[in-house]
């Protein structure tokens, strides 16, 4: 079921961006104007125009995100430009990395991402609560996908901010797993609290607003269940999900391009240095890419590898 099929309150406003950029939940009611997630940073322009599109006219005062990977706060630095008294919140974890600005540890250098910096000026406490449109949500720490994520949660309507911790067919990548930290555990438990709460709505990070909570818990419970059964699964999926993210902002590269750039970024060593080091890294890296030409997720025509 769609976003446009399923009734949300009339403070509540879904801009379904894709995969490149996460969703926009836009609240606009008895405690002013918010957004939850800005999106990636190539369409930082489009996310501004959509706000103020939105807004009518009015200003945008409070900007909070899910967690801190580049497709959830690309945006926020030109939201901040756009809306001069723009408050900014964020999940705890990593306060001290966006207020001193460290790319590397934020993971942006890393993943071979970008971000342009932004202020933040508070937190999102998990076991607080946050003021948003007409209505009061309960934050919770969500780990699993990251670290330090959150999630938000309204118990009256019974509606879920889920970020990556949830979609419709699955969730975000494991990346303390790509690290070499245990997150499988942490994706389970994050299940079992999104269970508890028992949402009837979610608002997933990616996708169309859901309702059938079991069936998309049930999904990611499998997918997990694999992962754990195989740790090499996870790994090869998060490789290619890594290429394939890259390749929704390049639309089109070289292939030897697309090595060179696997080449520089540390995620792609750390994953084939712990699961596949029996590989050598450059025909490790080809394989990864004729596998996302296999699934039909790129397609390669001459020297070009191109989305698809």
């Amino acid at each position: 079921m769609n976003a446009s099929a399923i009734a949300l309150p009339s403070d509540i406003t879904v801009l379904e961006r894709g995969w490149l950029s996460a969703n926009n939940v836009l609240f606009d009611g008895a405690h002013g104007t918010a957004l939850v997630d800005s999106g990636y940073h190539i369409h930082s322009g489009q996310t501004v125009d959509l706000v103020a599109a939105s807004l009518a006219g009015k200003p945008l005062d409070l900007l909070v995100n899910t967690h801190l990977h580049s497709d959830h706060c690309g945006g926020n630095a030109a939201l901040q430009a756009r809306f001069a008294a723009l408050q900014t919140r964020i999940p705890p974890g990593q306060w001290a990395e966006v207020r001193q600005w460290n790319a590397e540890r934020l993971g942006y250098v890393p993943t071979g991402q970008q971000c342009p910096p932004f202020r933040a000026d508070g937190v999102l406490q998990p076991g607080e609560q946050i003021a948003l449109g007409d209505r009061i949500w309960h934050i919770h720490a969500a780990p699993g996908h990251d670290v330090h994520a959150v999630i938000l949660f309204e118990p009256e309507q019974r509606i879920l901010i889920s970020g990556d911790a949830l979609w419709e067919n699955g969730f975000g990548v494991v990346f303390p797993e790509i690290e070499g930290e245990p997150g499988f555990g942490d994706v389970g438990a994050t299940l079992d609290l999104i269970e508890q709460l028992n949402p009837g709505v979610v608002i997933p990070g990616h996708g169309s607003v859901f309702t059938d909570v079991p069936k998309a818990l049930e999904v990611s419970r499998k997918r997990l269940a694999g992962f754990v059964a195989g740790p090499q699964r996870h790994a090869r999926h998060a490789a290619k999900v890594l290429l394939k993210y890259k390749l929704l902002e390049w639309q089109r590269i070289a292939f030897a391009d697309a090595l060179q750039w696997m080449d520089d970024t540390p995620y792609f060593h750390m994953l084939q240095e712990r699961h596949f080091a029996d590989q050598p890294f450059a025909p490790w890296c080809q394989l990864m890419a004729d596998e996302l030409i296999g699934a039909s997720a790129a397609k390669r025509e001459g020297d070009w590898l191109i989305n698809a």
